[in-house]
């Protein structure tokens, strides 16, 4: 990936996910099994993003589908490998299939922010990456945390994330999606606070979630505010 600010979207959790998200995205980060996801929707997933030239990317969480991967799950470092790196073998096994590579991580949910906080679990993650997807992935995350400091430890390439569809508080963290304000759903807001996140240069990507309401023409307005930032 180049130097700009590229976005990522999370995919492959709905049965009516629009294909226009993938025309939209740098990276799809693709559920694989563990809060959505199966074999068939996968193999759709990687097909959309071979038919767009978009970047494939894992998504995995906590084993919760029940929860959609939003409930702390407690799992020992060595569990949370095994089941990080069985989801992310998974969908790396429907990639070669199609002659595609899985060339991003990024925790899904709870496990992403437990992860940052928690140095064991994100040296249980970076691991995991490494062992199923190689020495070469890049791993997406927040700008600062265990997750960033894990990467570097292992020398694995890192892109500090911001969210373009969601609301943060001072310390960085994101608004809980029970409180009133969490979602930015009008398109010209999320555009608007994408320009900011670019102009702050902390961040390699931005993040629009496939399952927020109006996300097509959220990601359509954050696209076009992050080519015009690279002069495309």
């Amino acid at each position: 990936m180049s130097a700009r600010v590229w976005l990522n979207v999370d995919l492959g959790e709905l049965p009516d996910e629009p294909e226009a998200l993938y025309e939209c995205a740098h990276v799809a980060n693709v559920a694989c099994g563990g809060h959505a996801g199966d074999d068939a929707s996968m193999r759709q997933a990687v097909d959309l993003c071979l038919r767009w030239g978009v970047e494939l990317g894992a998504h995995p969480s906590y084993p919760d589908r029940e929860g959609f991967g939003r409930r702390h799950v407690a799992l020992a470092p060595r569990a949370l490998c095994e089941t990080v790196k069985e989801q992310c073998l998974r969908l790396a096994g429907v990639a070669a299939g199609r002659r595609a590579r899985v060339a991003y991580l990024k925790p899904h949910g709870a496990l992403y922010h437990d992860a940052n906080a928690d140095p064991a679990a994100a040296d249980a993650i970076v691991r995991a990456a490494s062992e199923a997807l190689g020495p070469t992935v890049t791993l997406i995350g927040p700008p600062r945390g265990a997750l960033a400091e894990a990467a570097a430890k292992a020398a694995i390439a890192y892109a500090r994330e911001g969210f373009a569809d969601r609301a943060t508080r001072s310390d960085g963290t994101l608004v809980p999606r029970t409180e009133p304000g969490a979602l930015v759903t009008d398109p010209a807001k999320a555009a608007a606070r994408a320009a900011d996140l670019v102009a702050g240069r902390a961040f390699e990507s931005l993040c629009v979630h496939g399952d927020t309401p109006g996300a097509v023409a959220i990601a359509r307005a954050v696209r076009r505010v992050l080519d015009s930032a690279a002069g495309g």
